[in-house]
């Protein structure tokens, strides 16, 4: 007998499909840099692309991660465009180690800095700091990009607060390499005299505060960028670098043979065991999220397809159904999950619930399990696709605003690291209960499904509309219902293209966009990076109203 067709689940199967596809189009593009004639023009000068530098460095075989690929998309037009930030980002493993690696893409305007540049950088710090991975630096940039360095140069978190972090990694005993593969220029040539070890590629590598051109109209010197300050000045006069390397390949080989000495990092002790695949066909995953973003479905479906053998014990199943939490492992490793119900429910006494609406019980259940987890030592992850919080007199009277302060409170608070994953809608202050960016996830990701905004696209679009009518009749000026349906599709538009999970991924609210089968590697390695940093303090939430 055939097997009956979903046509619902089908759709869904179609609809997320031609989404991957988009997203793997778009990094395609963005994986090019500033094109392909650059990429030729780099290679004839005997030099490997960032991408191409990152790849060789990293352990064949092994998994690896990209942070913030389409960091800038869409942004800088008038420039010419940012392609992934001007630099390339990965945590993967270099000898054994789990590294971050940090590559400037000279392809994108000679590797210049712009705002998203020094965002970009400042997130793989964190990430190093956050999670003790020691930090590989392959530098090849011209600097900060100076049309714009009123945005980049001297506020706390433009690019000073790099070198800043430099010293503060240092002290912190965090393992820092610097390869000086290209220009390394004015502020940027602190770099890796502030790294504990620099290396320099012979007649391609070349450091100075000020170049040729600069020196000649500074101070009159006639002077060549090599003998000023390329590899045999550096590593045979002014001792700044520690290593002469004669191309690419040898340089990154002798950062190969370093990280091979480095020692074990004391451990966190998050629990695994031998990891197993989750029951099923692993991209039913596709299936289950509705192409119709108001359709509901059961989350523990999603849960299910993403947890170790599909084993998931479920935390206080009946009370506060519209937060599903429960204990399960990922990759081996043991997870507290907090995921948003968006099937609507029923409570004991018959109530119904909306789907994706935080109410208040449930908002009580989940930082119960949150605190449960900080108490245990073991990873949150947050599987988003919210609403909000649940409005009305009955909400308000019932304490709702309190009920939903205790849960940020008891996450912002999480001593235990914390992963998200936005899934569907992520709105409001449901983005935030949820642990959006602002609540320091080690790492957050969206998939292609993801709507992140402080409410939908049609809600938003109709108070803007009134907002707009009403301040044209102020000025006493008539609009037609036809100019009205106009007006209200362009707003409309504009509002749901910053919607967009890539528009998200452009600012780095996200760190990447991903296809959901990839979902359990990133969980795995975020937690394997933040095994390397021992927890130091005691969880404490502070003052909660009951």
């Amino acid at each position: 007998m055939a097997k009956k067709i979903n046509i619902e689940e089908s759709k869904n199967d179609d609809s997320i499909r031609l989404l991957i596809s988009d997203l793997k189009r778009r990094y395609d593009q963005v994986s090019l840099g500033g094109g392909k004639s650059k990429i030729e023009k780099q290679h004839a000068k005997g030099k490997l692309t960032a991408r191409e530098r990152i790849d060789f460095l990293l352990d064949k075989k092994t998994d690896s991660i990209e942070i913030g690929a389409f960091a800038g998309d869409g942004m800088y037009e008038e420039y010419g465009g940012c392609p992934s930030g001007g630099v390339v980002v990965k945590i993967g493993y270099v000898s054994g180690t789990l590294s971050i690696i940090v590559a400037n893409d000279a392809t994108v305007k000679a590797g210049a800095w712009f705002p998203i540049t020094a965002k970009k950088n400042l997130r793989a710090q964190e990430i190093s700091i956050e999670n003790r991975l020691p930090i590989i630096y392959l530098v090849d940039s011209a600097g900060v990009f100076l049309p714009m360095q009123d945005e980049i140069f001297p506020d706390k978190e433009h690019f000073g607060r790099m070198f800043r972090n430099n010293a503060v990694m240092s002290s912190m005993g965090i393992s820092q390499i610097a390869a000086v593969m290209g220009s390394c220029v004015a502020g940027g040539a602190y770099l890796p005299i502030m790294s504990d070890e620099a290396l320099i590629v012979d007649k391609t590598g070349s450091i100075f505060l000020a170049g040729s051109y600069l020196v000649k109209a500074a101070i009159g010197e006639n002077i060549d960028n090599e003998t000023l300050g390329g590899a045999t000045t550096h590593c045979e006069i002014s001792g700044v670098t520690d290593y002469k390397s004669k191309d690419d390949q040898d340089c990154l080989t002798s950062i190969r043979n370093i990280m091979d000495k480095i020692g074990t990092a004391n451990k966190a002790g998050f629990n695994r065991k031998e990891a197993k695949k989750p029951q099923g066909d692993p991209k039913r995953l596709y299936s289950l999220i509705p192409y119709n973003r108001t359709n509901q479905y059961d989350v523990k479906d999603i849960i299910n397809s993403l947890v170790d053998n599909s084993e998931f014990e479920e935390y206080k199943e009946l009370h506060g159904m519209t937060i599903v939490c429960g204990y399960a492992r990922i990759d081996g490793w043991a997870v507290g999950i907090v995921a948003n119900q968006r099937k609507l429910v029923k409570t004991k006494k018959g109530e119904a619930r909306f789907g994706g609406v935080i109410y208040s019980d449930s908002a009580d259940k989940a930082a119960r399990f949150i605190m449960n987890c900080n108490q245990k030592k073991i990873p949150l992850v947050f599987l988003q696709d919210v609403t909000g919080f649940m409005v009305g007199s009955h909400s308000e009277h019932g304490g709702i605003i309190k009920d939903g302060a205790k849960m940020v409170n008891a996450m912002a608070n999480s001593v235990v690291p914390k992963f998200t994953i936005v899934m569907g809608n992520s709105y409001g202050a449901g983005n935030y209960a949820m642990c959006g960016k602002a609540y320091d996830p080690r790492l957050i990701v969206a998939w292609p499904t993801a709507n992140i905004a402080v409410m939908s696209g049609a809600s938003a679009a109709k108070t803007l509309l009134q907002i707009k009518v009403a301040t044209l009749k102020a000025k006493g000026e008539v609009i037609t219902d036809e100019a009205q349906d106009a007006l209200l599709k362009e707003i409309t538009e504009r509002y749901n293209a910053q919607t967009s999970p890539y528009y998200a991924a452009s600012r780095l609210w996200v760190d990447n966009v991903i296809d959901p089968l990839d979902t359990r590697k990133w969980i795995s390695m975020g937690i394997e990076a933040a095994n390397n940093a021992p927890i130091e303090k005691p969880y404490n939430v502070g003052v909660i109203q009951t």
